[in-house]
């Protein structure tokens, strides 16, 4: 499809630049590797057609940046415990369709379950002034979605909401990436990392792969010409040898991230080891509430206690979600999982890997 962008004279010296720059770097080695972070990468390389365009040069792999897959199957039978026992939820739509164990809320909802979908977090504010019952927000997500969280939070602690809590299941980058690439051989050349995510966090903390690990970073927003810069850049880094944090998105992202969103959501927060579906427990890789606001905390209100927990029989989003695996790699995609009837979170979410490739790439 990027034939569509023929015309776009910016995006086709970029793809000359970069043809150039894989010419010279395949003659050393067969392939490069490169994982998008970001499920909103994962549609778009597709979507524009970037991976058809370099299949048999670049190797992009999908990483753990669908806050809704890399939910553990643990956390969603929580959710779907919380449902079972009649409290009124609020979600983001993502996760209305995953499968848990043995339900869904989808499953929960017929069954008369009260679940409401939010598009911002903020909305449980209204939710609970005009309800006597208790509210869980359902927190889902990166640190592009946590300082709104953290807004709620607070904002719940100064109207004195006593109805209102959250089951706190986010996640945080980039520490996930330094445990990938101390646990998992992917043999990995670079990472293309999210815009919006950056903007919040900056630069500083990708550190940790270049200076650590050695490996090329570039931070690129969505469109064509963002992810064209973003791969330019990589490949620039690889045949230097010179591993730095390159930003590609500078219109949004500052060096130092937005300074007031970290003070707000270390305000509320505090980092936490918490479970990734496909890694397990990870250090550091979360948040907790702090003391101060023990009492919006779901996990210490109610009584959680789901039903022991099972990965899917023949769903391999854990190895996808990790780069281990593609889509097309699973015997299930496309047949049994569909987006209409999804059988892991990768084919449910908007951001998940399956839900994109059997949009755009099934030909792959």
């Amino acid at each position: 499809m990027l034939e569509k962008f023929k015309n776009n004279p910016k995006l086709q010296n970029l793809l000359r630049n970069i043809d150039k720059n894989l010419q010279d770097i395949l003659a050393q080695k067969d392939k490069i590797n490169i994982m998008e972070i970001c499920g909103t990468h994962t549609v778009s390389l597709l979507k524009h057609g970037f991976r058809n365009y370099f299949a048999d040069r670049i190797n992009f792999l999908s990483g753990p940046g669908c806050p809704v897959c890399v939910t553990s199957q643990h956390d969603i039978d929580k959710v779907i415990d919380l449902a079972k026992q009649g409290v009124h939820l609020a979600i983001f739509g993502d996760m209305m369709n995953v499968p848990g164990t043995r339900s869904s809320l989808e499953k929960e909802i017929a069954k008369g379950a009260t679940v409401d979908i939010v598009y911002n977090p903020l909305q449980c504010l209204e939710l609970a002034k005009n309800s006597n019952e208790e509210i869980i927000f359902i927190a889902v997500g990166f640190e592009t979605t946590i300082p709104v969280i953290a807004s709620l939070v607070q904002d719940a602690q100064r109207m004195e909401l006593k109805n209102l809590s959250i089951l706190n299941l986010v996640k945080t980058l980039p520490n996930i990436l330094d445990y990938l690439l101390n646990n998992l051989e992917l043999n990995l050349d670079g990472f293309i990392c999210p815009g919006h995510v950056s903007v919040i966090i900056g630069e500083e903390p990708y550190k940790i792969v270049t200076d650590d690990h050695n490996i090329p970073v570039v931070i690129a927003g969505f469109e064509p010409v963002d992810l064209a810069l973003g791969i330019e850049s990589l490949l620039d880094q690889i045949k230097t040898g010179k591993p730095r944090v390159a930003n590609r998105y500078k219109r949004m992202v500052k060096p130092e991230g937005n300074i007031k969103a970290q003070k707000l959501i270390q305000s509320v927060f505090k980092p936490a080891d918490v479970e990734w579906r496909g890694f397990g427990f990870v250090p550091k890789t979360g948040l907790k509430l702090r003391e101060k606001y023990r009492q919006f905390d779901a996990n210490k209100k109610f009584d959680i206690k789901p039903e022991e927990s099972k990965n899917i029989t023949g769903c391999i989003c854990d190895k996808i979600i990790t780069g281990r695996k593609k889509p097309l790699d699973c015997p299930l995609f496309g047949t049994d999982c569909r987006p209409d009837n999804p059988i892991g979170p990768c084919m449910v979410s908007m951001e998940g890997a399956c839900s994109a490739y059997y949009k755009y790439g099934k030909e792959e």
